[in-house]
C-alpha cells in the first residue's frame, strides 16, 4: 500500500455510509485513507459551521494537507472546508455535488412533500426510484427505511420549512468533480454549471449511469479516475486524461480544464 496520497473520506451522513463502502474498499486497497464521521442527533439543530470547526480541529493535527473526498451533503461540507481553510486541503473530490452544491436528495425530497402533498410513505417510495432505479417491494421498503434513518441524522441543511442555498462556486484548491448522467437530483444541467468555476488541471468526471449513488454501483473506475486525479497532482502534471478511453472501463467522459 502507498502511504502517498494521505486522504480522507468525509462522512456526515451514518444512513448512507453502505453505498459509500465499495468505492472506499476500492481506494484503500491503493491509498492510506482514513474516515471522518459527523453524526447529527434528533435534538441537535443542523449546523454546518460547526461541522467545518471540528473538522478543522481534526485536520490542524495533521502534519501536511490532505486530499478530501465527499458524497452529496458530505462533499458540501468538504467544500465549505476548502473554502475557508484551504492551507489545508490538497485537493477536494466531490461525488453528486453540482453547481448549486446545497442540493442533494433531501431538498428534492422536501420539494416533493411539500408541493404534492402526498404520504410519506409514496415520497420515499418515489425517491427510491429516482435515486436507485427501479427495485423489488421488498428491496424498496429496506432502502425507504434507508432514507428515513437519512433524514433524521444527516448533516443535510433542509427541511420541510426551506431549503437552504449556499453560493455557488469552487474553491482555490484542486477540485474533481464526479457525476452520472442519469442522476435525476444532480443532473447534466447542475454539471455543467461547474465548468465557468473549474481551473486549469481541474477535472469534471462523467458516468453514464449509475444516478445519485453511482459509486455504489461502479467503484472501480470512479477508484481509477480518483486515482489519476491524485497521481497528476504528485507528479505535478495538469493533464493525466490525454488517454483518458485507454484508462476507462464504461465509456466515462472526463474533461480537462
Amino acid at each position: 500500500m502507498s502511504l502517498s496520497p494521505d486522504a480522507l473520506w468525509l462522512s456526515v451522513s451514518p444512513a448512507l455510509r453502505g453505498f459509500n463502502r465499495p468505492l472506499l474498499k476500492a481506494l484503500a486497497q491503493q491509498h492510506l485513507l482514513k474516515e471522518w464521521h459527523y453524526c447529527q442527533t434528533v435534538d441537535e439543530p443542523t449546523c454546518l459551521e460547526s461541522a467545518v470547526l471540528l473538522l478543522h480541529e481534526y485536520l490542524q493535527k495533521r502534519d501536511r494537507p490532505m486530499h478530501l473526498v465527499g458524497h452529496g451533503t458530505s462533499g458540501l461540507l468538504g467544500l465549505l472546508y476548502a473554502r475557508r481553510f484551504p492551507e489545508q486541503v490538497r485537493s477536494l473530490t466531490l461525488l453528486s455535488v453540482g453547481m448549486h452544491p446545497a442540493v442533494d436528495w433531501q431538498a428534492h425530497y422536501y420539494a416533493q412533500l411539500q408541493f404534492l402533498r402526498c404520504p410519506r410513505e409514496i415520497i420515499l417510495a418515489q425517491m427510491v426510484c429516482n435515486l436507485l432505479g427501479y427495485q423489488s417491494h421488498s428491496t424498496t421498503q429496506g432502502f425507504m427505511q434507508v432514507l428515513d434513518r437519512d433524514l433524521g441524522s444527516s448533516l443535510s441543511p433542509h427541511s420541510l420549512y426551506q431549503r437552504v442555498p449556499i453560493a455557488a462556486g469552487g474553491a482555490e484548491v484542486p477540485l474533481m468533480i464526479c457525476a452520472s448522467d442519469d442522476d435525476v437530483v444532480i443532473d447534466p444541467h447542475l454539471v455543467r454549471g461547474w465548468q465557468p468555476f473549474l481551473k486549469e488541471g481541474d477535472r469534471l468526471l462523467m458516468v453514464p449511469q449509475g444516478r445519485y449513488f453511482f459509486h455504489y454501483f461502479y467503484p472501480q473506475p470512479i477508484c481509477q479516475g480518483i486515482t489519476q486525479f491524485w497521481q497528476a497532482l504528485k507528479e505535478g502534471s495538469s493533464h493525466p486524461w490525454k488517454e483518458a478511453n485507454k484508462l476507462t472501463l464504461m465509456n466515462l467522459a472526463v474533461y480537462d480544464f
